[in-house]
């Protein structure tokens, strides 16, 4: 069923502020901030100072939502449609795409935050593997001025479709990639307008900020700071002068790295749950993204820019902390160069079902070269199967939770794959392709919107991993703690979880088509960013699928404030051993947000036996 995509869920199908260009005869600007990775309750006027004032003064939206899989690339593509993953098909970030690509290192399992692979995966699915529509492709094709800068990948993902080589008006895009054969190529107009303002027209390295480190080397202790700031210095400098004299509405995307990039690499707890990603470099981080922000705000003021633009603030995810930890995982009891006695090594899904199933398991990352012995893949992924070009079973590694794949979709498998999985201590909820049929102990794929119209191939089933929170002395969200199928280390930085560590994500808002001082509890999720950025600006598109957020009408002036309920699903029937995945819901009209999901007792944000599961997993 075809929707507009600015259509609003039942029961909220009429804004009494109608779109903002009918409320002011004025168009608005937008901007987007995407501070990568921030937690909600990190923000303090101490630690963030510009966000937090955005939040005091402008809208909190206390009850946010990242969607599951907690990755960036997924919930960019949510905020950038309005769509829900199971139309978007940006499952995580790294996907089996059913191809070779080329650009992602010949891999079937590419990782996507490359704006390199983003092209040839375009390419792959008839020019469009979003199959939905961007909010600044609409607000390109509408005249409006366009430009997303920032982290590779996700930026890129805001208007992947537009072709800068042919005639027309085109967004402008900066990101790590900027200068190099795999960026996005600069107009004339840019290149002159970065020159006079003494920029380079190549993006800075990460530097030190890049280094993760090893097992036995800490990683980085600096916040990705001369990067960000010279997208900061694009910004307000060069992009919003340029639009200011261009004397129309525009729309700029502003995706920080950090506090991700640091939190995910920071050496400040290595091998070691404690301080994980509450040490001083996450912590700088958190002040460098901040510091980005500010920045743009005062070149607003300063062009007089201000008054009539709209700002919305959303992290992707939450954060945790790695843990590398399983009593029954048999690839922890082997021993790996690269990875400390007892700890999981990278892959150790991959590893540990080609034992429970008993097939070959080939990397996918190594030209199909077999593992086994004391190797793991190097990348993590894995192809299971007698052939590998051909295979029964595929494994996208990305952190805080795994995609399965079965190409064959064989029912009898995905029930043998399920019943390895249960097995395992570090797992925490199962969900299942629907066409599979309804597996004891887990929950269907489309009972977190994870069905729909999707171009490329819908998983199997989706992995989630363990999480519980520290005795790091704040809130459980700010503690959480992950176990992580990554190539960082016990004491880093991961997501992509079901946790409320990693659901819980910062948004607010500020502006002239914003509520002022508005605390606001019902529940928001990055797929009503995309819908209610789309409404701001008075846009509208055919949508393919019908996974769609909702305007955010409780934050405008004289906007309905919603009702909303809670609800607990559980599997159908439970495992043999006794697991079901438990799933809390809550509702605004026929929307749906999802808190956290898993095995009571395995999962930060589940309780268990009424009472919250603060030491889970202990």
């Amino acid at each position: 069923m075809r929707r507009s995509l600015v259509l609003l869920s039942a029961g909220l199908t009429v804004l009494s502020t109608g779109f903002a260009f009918a409320q002011n005869n004025t168009p608005r600007n937008l901007i987007l901030f995407i501070p990568d990775g921030l937690r909600a309750l990190k923000v303090t006027p101490e630690t963030a100072p510009a966000m937090a004032e955005v939040r005091d003064k402008g809208v909190n939206f206390k009850n946010s939502h990242s969607l599951f899989p907690t990755f960036t690339m997924a919930n960019g593509s949510a905020m950038s449609t309005g769509h829900y993953l199971g139309d978007t098909g940006v499952f995580s970030n790294t996907i089996w795409t059913n191809y070779t690509s080329g650009p992602a290192g010949d891999t079937v399992v590419p990782f996507i935050e490359n704006d390199a692979v983003l092209g040839d995966i375009d390419e792959h699915f008839k020019g469009d593997y979003l199959n939905e529509e961007t909010v600044l492709k609409m607000a390109r094709d509408k005249g409006l001025s366009t430009a997303a800068i920032g982290k590779v990948g996700p930026t890129y993902q805001w208007d992947h479709t537009d072709k800068p080589e042919k005639p027309g008006q085109h967004s402008i895009v900066i990101d790590d990639s900027t200068g190099g054969k795999n960026g996005v190529a600069l107009s004339d107009e840019m290149k002159d307008a970065l020159t006079k303002a003494n920029l380079p027209l190549t993006t800075p390295s990460r530097g030190d900020n890049g280094k993760a480190g090893d097992a036995k080397t800490p990683g980085t202790t600096v916040a990705n700071t001369a990067q960000q700031a010279y997208f900061a210095d694009v910004a307000t400098k060069v992009v919003l002068p340029m639009f200011k004299a261009r004397n129309k509405p525009f729309v700029l995307v502003f995706w920080s790295r950090d506090p991700d990039g640091t939190q995910h690499n920071q050496g400040d707890s290595l091998n070691q749950i404690m301080p994980g990603i509450n040490g001083p470099s996450s912590m700088a981080s958190i002040k460098n993204a901040d510091n980005n922000l500010a920045q743009i705000r005062k070149a607003l003021d300063d062009l007089g820019l201000a008054a009539n633009t709209n700002i919305m603030i959303q992290a992707d995810h939450g954060f945790s902390t790695i843990s590398k930890e399983s009593k029954t995982s048999p690839s922890a009891k082997l021993s790996y160069d690269d990875t400390p006695k007892d700890f999981l090594p990278m892959g150790f899904l991959a590893i540990d079902l080609a034992k429970a199933l008993d097939l070959p398991l080939f990397d996918p990352n190594d030209k199909n070269a077999q593992i086994d012995g004391n190797k793991h893949p190097k990348a993590g992924n894995g192809v299971l199967g007698k052939d590998p070009t051909k295979p029964d079973l595929v494994i996208a590694t990305n952190g805080g939770s795994d995609l399965i794949y079965l190409p064959n979709k064989d029912k009898k498998l995905a029930a043998k794959t399920v019943k390895a999985l249960l097995e395992q201590d570090y797992v925490s909820g199962l969900f299942v392709d629907d066409q599979l049929g309804r597996i004891p102990g887990t929950l269907p794929l489309s009972s977190i919107n994870l069905r729909g119209k999707a171009a490329t191939p819908t998983p199997a089933i989706v992995v989630n991993f363990r999480s519980y929170a520290s005795d790091c002395g704040e809130a459980p969200t700010n503690c959480s703690v992950q176990v992580a199928d990554t190539v960082l280390r016990q004491g880093q930085g991961m997501h992509g979880s079901f946790s409320r560590g990693d659901t819980m994500n910062f948004m607010a808002a500020i502006g002239p088509d914003f509520k002022a001082g508005y605390v606001s509890e019902i529940p928001v999720s990055n797929a009503d960013v995309g819908m209610t950025a789309a409404q701001l600006l008075g846009l509208r598109s055919s949508g393919n699928g019908g996974l769609v957020g909702r305007v955010m009408s409780e934050a405008l002036p004289n906007g309905i404030v919603p009702k909303a309920y809670k609800s607990v699903e559980r599997s159908k029937k439970k495992s043999e051993n006794g697991l079901e995945t438990v799933l809390n819901v809550q509702r605004v009209g026929s929307q749906r947000y999802f808190d956290a999901a898993g095995f009571p007792g395995r999962t930060l944000g589940l309780e268990v036996d009424g009472a919250k599961q603060k030491t889970a997993g202990k």
